[in-house]
Formats: C-alpha cells, structure tokens, sequence
C-alpha cells in the first residue's frame, strides 16, 4: 500500500524531504506520514520491505532524501532492505525504528551506513529532532 502526503506547513530540517517510509504496522504508517506531512515533507509509505525496494528499484537513485524502516517486518526485514538499497547505490540518509534490536543487529546497520536508529515507540518530537540532526547542512542559510 502507497500513500503520498505532500503538505504546505515548515519543514522541520529547512527544506521539505521526500520520504521513503516502511513499516508493518498501518497505524504507525499513516501517524508518521501525517505527522512528517504536516511538517512539509512528501511522504510514500509501504507495508514492507519488498514494496519499498520495488518503488526503490522505479526511482531515480537521489529520488528520495531519507529512507525510514522499521527493523521487524514480513518478507523483508529492515536489515536487508537497507542492505539491498545500498547495493542499488541509494545513498541517501537511512532511519531504523524498532522495538528491539540486539547490539549484533545495531552493527550490522552501522556497516551498512545507517544514519540513525530510534527506539519505538517513535514519538513526533524525537523524530523531528533526528531529522533537524541529520539534515542540520540544509537548515543552514546560505551566505
């Protein structure tokens, strides 16, 4: 399932972000894509790892800013999406939710040039402040 929530408020890191999002569970998709919609920024969300990597393999490698996975998923989990997504040559930034994930795990995703890992549950201001960290050069005006 795909939903695409451009919206017109401030964008949290200084410029809106095209968001790839892929989570299981539909009530934490269609919370983030508001929540990040209403911030401004173009959300496209998937129920798992395959559908995302599809939309991936149909995009321009730079088409998306930012990839958000969860970590435990059905056909893919987050750690493969990530790792095929950078086989692909995306090399956007890339989030990691998840409930748990073993120190084991949490290398393997830093190998894979994981920009940031949160604990869910995923609350609004933690995920705008990780967003305002990782695209901090964005927010910055221009002399």
């Amino acid at each position: 399932m795909t939903s695409s929530t451009p919206a017109s408020s401030q964008s949290t890191p200084g410029r809106p972000l095209r968001i790839l999002y892929a989570d299981d569970m539909k009530e934490l998709r269609e919370l983030i894509t508001i929540v990040l919609g209403r911030d401004g920024h173009t959300v496209e969300s998937f129920a798992n790892g395959n559908l995302a990597l599809e939309k991936l393999n149909n995009a321009a490698p730079d088409h998306f800013d930012l990839v958000i996975t969860d970590h435990h998923m059905p056909e893919m989990n987050g750690l493969e999406l990530v790792r095929r997504l950078r086989e692909r040559t995306y090399r956007g930034k890339v989030m990691v939710f998840s409930s748990e994930i073993s120190p084991i795990v949490q290398e393997k995703y830093r190998q894979l040039a994981v920009d940031r890992i949160l604990p869910k549950p995923i609350f609004p201001a933690q995920l705008r402040t990780s967003l305002r960290d990782l695209f901090a050069v964005a927010a910055t005006p221009s002399a």
